[in-house]
């Protein structure tokens, strides 16, 4: 039997890193501890929401900013799974399935799943996010009953 090729390898302890980074992500993110979520991006990361209908963010500090003053009121939970980890000659890329819940005190609820493009880049020797675009496939936007 003929063994599949392997694009890239990819170091156990890099690939362990770059996950749990994104695990920091949604947990930091979900408990809105914005100096801790602001540590996982690169300085001069982008985060690019333009795919689902949000804006294209530059720079570590203006993508804190807006997601604190846009997630802040609300009660957010952000699961991710099944991550696509290479490296590349830069860095790493992943893919990560997404699904998340969203609800703001006025009860808009937004439910929602898609995926996370995302580069890594090491930064002083830890892996931050250098770049994350998302994409949705399934969004429902109500008023909770």
């Amino acid at each position: 039997m003929t063994k599949a090729p392997v694009l890239t390898e990819i170091a156990f302890d890099d690939w362990l890193a770059i996950a749990n980074v994104k695990a920091r992500y949604c947990r930091l993110l979900d408990t809105k501890d914005w100096t801790g979520f602001a540590a996982l991006f690169a300085e001069d990361a982008v985060i690019d929401a333009t795919a689902s209908g949000g804006p294209r963010l530059d720079g570590r500090d203006a993508a804190v900013a807006y997601i604190r003053t846009s997630l802040e009121p609300a009660v957010t939970v952000h699961h991710v799974h099944s991550p696509e980890i290479e490296l590349d000659g830069h860095g790493a890329r992943a893919v990560w399935a997404m699904q998340d819940r969203l609800t703001w005190p006025n009860g808009r609820v937004l439910d929602a799943a898609g995926h996370y493009h995302e580069r890594y880049a090491r930064v002083d020797g830890a892996w931050r996010i250098a770049e994350s675009r998302l994409t949705r496939l399934f969004v429902d936007m109500r008023v909770a009953e």
